[in-house]
């Protein structure tokens, strides 16, 4: 099986590649320009570079690759749909048929793109499914009875913006919401939580109700810990096997150290 790799930003991209490598897939990237760390160059065998709003090229150099399935791998900031990049002939039509621009409406219409071209767009997590958490406490310490309320009212909240496609990441004191994700990412949001609100901030980070896996998915990573030590947060709920979590070890034993409850939730407590 040939694949394909659509690279945004972060790790979720070298993480494929490596985990492609351990698997002996062969892997051609389409690096997003505005987007992917250049330092791809050096860990991919065969790869391009894109520009946001290249969709025909990209699809020119999948099929001269002979990708077959094709795997979408690191954020492309909503915010880069709206920068004034100039999309190829392909794209412009394709945002002509779109009724909204959401992130679901315009990556769904892209995988339909890829599908007419017989390359079909598949789990972006197929290579790391040891970084999809199980249900549980992740940490030495459990959410306490004040994190674990405003967790059960967050839930409903995030539950519900991820349904609209708003965001995926809410920040809660008091069961009351403090920040809501919308364009920003998840760090952004919680910076301006620990602006409004600083100290005992929850901060819950869902999957949208149905995840589609092939795009989307919500990644943690130690940075993620880091802003929200700097925000004043205590604790932190994700969804259970369906948020990556990157560099667990490291992640964790921070949290451990600044006395951070993580904990991963199935989708029926969510709901």
């Amino acid at each position: 099986m040939h694949y394909g790799l659509i690279a945004g930003n972060g790790r979720f991209p070298f993480l494929v590649i490596e985990g492609a490598r351990r698997s002996g897939a062969r892997l051609a990237v389409a690096a997003i320009r505005e987007e992917a760390d250049p330092a791809i160059e050096g860990v991919a065998e065969r790869l391009t570079w894109v520009g946001i709003g290249q969709l025909g090229k990209m699809i020119r150099f999948f099929k001269r690759e002979g990708v077959e399935q094709a795997i979408m791998a690191g954020q492309v900031k909503h915010v880069q749909i709206f920068s004034g990049a100039i999309p190829d002939v392909r794209m412009l039509k394709l945002l002509l048929r779109l009724p909204r621009r959401n992130t679901d409406a315009l990556i769904g219409a892209v995988a339909d793109e890829l599908a007419s071209e017989n390359i079909e767009l598949i789990d972006s997590t197929i290579f790391l499914q040891d970084f999809l958490p199980t249900e549980g406490v992740q940490t030495q310490r459990a959410p306490d009875k004040r994190e674990q309320g405003d967790i059960e009212y967050g839930l409903e909240v995030a539950r519900e913006i991820a349904r609209l496609d708003l965001g995926q990441t809410i920040v809660v004191r008091g069961r009351a919401c403090v920040a809501i994700e919308a364009m920003e990412g998840t760090d952004a949001v919680i910076r301006r939580a620990g602006e409004l609100a600083r100290g005992r901030l929850t901060v819950i980070k869902v999957a949208k109700p149905n995840q589609d896996m092939r795009f989307d998915v919500p990644v943690i990573g130690l940075p993620t810990i880091k802003t929200i030590i700097e925000a004043g947060a205590t604790a932190l709920c994700i969804t259970a096997g369906k948020t990556l979590m990157f560099d667990r070890p490291e992640l964790l034993q921070l949290a451990n150290e600044r006395n951070i409850a993580v904990i991963a939730v199935s989708e029926k407590d969510e709901g």
